[in-house]
């Protein structure tokens, strides 16, 4: 959820800021202009709306595979098998951004001359936030789904090894007068970092959210957070959890066995689908304005807690941000200088720059 609370204090950067810093540390790896700043817009965006677990969060752990050379910062990519209305986009091992801002143009394109564009992306790493990419069919009018698989920390239903990533699942749907739908979820029944946070709090786990090396609940944060192996979404299967690990394995169908990316090799995959709703239906975007109305007219439990819309959260933290800025932990600040400083670019979030 936008704006996590935690214990770490913290200083306020303006967007522009942390763009900055982002594109130093690309720069000094060596990519190309327009790699980088493809990157640095998709988290920066990230941040404002909220998710900090996907932006500039992410740059020291970029940092640590391109020094392992897992990460190719000048990658080759090459648009495979294109047809009408599909296509491959072979990522060679870059940076996922870029990829995906490729293969979900593609894709754009293809549903508007189609009615339906599909592409896949193979031998790639990761690529930020899923719902930015379903945000950019959405924007024009388009219905727009993006999967992601990663590395493995999901154990499948009474199962005790971590066999899947949190695959995550992002739709797009666009309205007239409402917000875009928006809809961004992990298959996991919370992502890593939560597990992180409540560690760092000294905080119990609800039950359902991770598991021991025995494959049974496991609720103190600092175990589950070394054990490393996540509960699919539901948790127990009681709860549903056959659900969540059911969605894992399609995304994991979808982005891997399907594009070919070999996750022996840390090569990630993803897929894109995006639909014209009006080769279905002229009045598509009337009609999402009608279902997100009356959802909104829901009855509430809580007179005081609206009945939100999936996107609602990114959106106010997005208009909130752009003013405030975007809060920076001490910790990230300090991993973001220790990623500059190995890969020698200049650290920009000193005192002075920030809010």
């Amino acid at each position: 959820m936008p704006d996590s609370t935690t214990k770490n204090a913290m200083s306020r950067f303006s967007a522009e800021t942390l763009r900055a810093q982002i594109l130093a540390v690309f720069k000094a790896w060596g990519m190309t202009r327009a790699d980088a700043e493809a990157a640095a817009e998709v988290m920066v965006e990230t941040d404002l709306a909220g998710i900090d677990s996907h932006g500039i969060g992410m740059l020291p752990h970029y940092q640590r595979i391109y020094a392992e050379g897992t990460l190719n910062p000048r990658p080759a990519m090459k648009v495979l098998n294109d047809r009408p209305s599909t296509a491959l986009v072979d990522a060679d091992h870059g940076l996922g951004h870029p990829a995906s801002v490729l293969a979900m143009r593609l894709a754009i394109d293809k549903a508007k001359a189609t009615g339906v564009g599909v592409v896949g992306v193979t031998k790639s790493n990761h690529y930020g936030a899923a719902g930015w990419y379903a945000q950019m069919a959405s924007k024009e009018g388009l219905i727009g789904l993006s999967l992601t698989n990663s590395s493995v920390l999901a154990v499948p239903l009474f199962g005790k090894a971590p066999m899947l990533g949190t695959n995550p699942i992002a739709f797009g749907a666009p309205a007239v007068k409402n917000p875009d739908f928006l809809l961004d979820m992990a298959t996991t029944t919370v992502a890593y970092g939560k597990v992180s946070i409540a560690r760092r709090e000294g905080k119990t786990l609800p039950v359902g959210w991770a598991l021991n090396a025995d494959g049974q609940p496991e609720t103190d944060a600092q175990v589950a957070s070394d054990e490393r192996r996540l509960a699919p979404l539901g948790g127990t299967r009681q709860l549903g959890g056959h659900k969540g690990y059911g969605l894992a394995t399609m995304v994991e169908i979808l982005c891997a066995t399907l594009t070919g990316a070999d996750l022996s090799k840390k090569e990630t995959g993803h897929f894109f689908l995006v639909i014209d709703p009006g080769a279905f239906n002229a009045d598509f975007r009337e009609g999402m304005d009608e279902l997100l109305d009356r959802l909104r007219a829901t009855p509430r439990a809580d007179p005081e807690v609206p009945v939100l819309i999936p996107g609602d959260p990114e959106y106010a933290s997005y208009k909130k941000r752009l003013v405030e800025g975007i809060p920076v932990t001490d910790t990230l600040q300090e991993e973001v200088r220790a990623a500059a400083e190995a890969c020698g670019a200049p650290f920009l979030l000193v005192p002075a720059a920030a809010l």
